[in-house]
């Protein structure tokens, strides 16, 4: 049957060849050769950086704000803080001669004004005298705020420890001080200290306590000096405090020989060793049998004020 429509043939002489694409969408081939220049990169989109700049500092305020938010929680609350008895005691007798001390900021880290607290645990059954002579130490050199609580653990604790830290005085605002110095007296089986809480673990016992107060002095010693106040302050604390009278007799002739070459323990001038030292003596009740080198180390401490205000909670 002979067609109705006559169509030209498309090939032959003539016809340019058809180029047809081989894929629906093409891509950057990512196996090039070495050495070929990558391909250009797109340019971005400066709202798009405005953006990503905005959010950075967007974040940064935000954790300013969280850090100033967690300060000021330490003014409405103390950590572990029980307030079943309070009393407050704030000090604002400072000597001019002694304010200038070490950067606190330095030496614990700047806390976005937020005042520094220091929060000792202590059992009121065995008082951490140390630690109250350092806190009037520090009161001469630093503002301090301090407090001292009662835990519900405890049912009753003496008059004279609920004041060892003296009568209350007139009172400032918080901002005006340096560090926060709050004692909690509570069952617990030695005493623990806290200080920032969210970066730092629990510190435990009284001669460790001890160490970390004093540090606030600022005073720099070498590796030999560092390594004789770290050995009298462990001696005091295990063998005079803690050890048998065997061990203290031992300890009392060393504390003799080591007198009769200085005024101090570590020398001429006073340190951590000699606080936690004359505190044993005096909770131990050894004082009285101590050689005569010691007895004059004693007296030499009890004129200074810190040791002479712990004396009177003994009585």
């Amino acid at each position: 049957m002979p067609a109705m429509y006559k169509v030209r043939p498309l090939h032959g002489a003539g016809v340019l060849p058809e180029h047809l694409p081989t894929c629906m969408y093409p891509l950057l081939n990512l196996h090039r050769a070495p050495g070929t220049a990558a391909p250009p990169q797109e340019e971005v989109d400066p709202s798009l950086q405005a953006l990503e700049s905005r959010q950075e500092e967007i974040l940064k305020r935000l954790y300013e704000l969280k850090s100033a938010v967690d300060g000021l929680s330490k003014m409405i609350q103390t950590p572990d803080a029980d307030f079943d008895v309070t009393n407050i005691i704030q000090t604002d007798e400072f000597s001019p001669l002694k304010t200038n001390g070490a950067d606190l900021d330095l030496m614990l880290g700047k806390d976005y004004g937020a005042l520094k607290d220091v929060v000792i645990n202590a059992n009121p059954s065995l008082p951490p005298l140390s630690l109250l002579v350092i806190h009037s130490l520090l009161c001469e050199r630093y503002k301090i705020l301090s407090a001292v609580h009662t835990h519900s653990s405890v049912k009753s604790v003496p008059e004279n420890l609920l004041k060892c830290f003296g009568e209350q005085t007139k009172k400032q605002p918080r901002h005006e001080y340096q560090l926060g110095f709050t004692l909690i007296w509570k069952d617990v089986p030695k005493p623990q200290m806290k200080f920032s809480i969210q970066t730092m673990c629990p510190i435990e016992g009284e001669g460790n306590i001890a160490r970390f107060l004093f540090s606030l002095f600022g005073q720099k010693y070498n590796a030999v000096t560092s390594t004789l106040i770290d050995s009298w302050v462990d001696t005091a604390i295990f063998q005079l405090q803690e050890g048998s009278s065997k061990e203290r007799g031992a300890v009392l002739r060393s504390m003799n020989a080591a007198l009769g070459k200085s005024s101090w323990l570590v020398g001429n001038e006073l340190t951590v060793a000699d606080v936690v030292a004359w505190c044993a003596l005096q909770q131990t009740g050894a004082a009285n049998a101590a050689p005569a080198n010691v007895q004059k180390w004693m007296k030499s401490c009890e004129n200074l004020a810190p040791f002479s205000s712990v004396m009177k909670l003994l009585k």
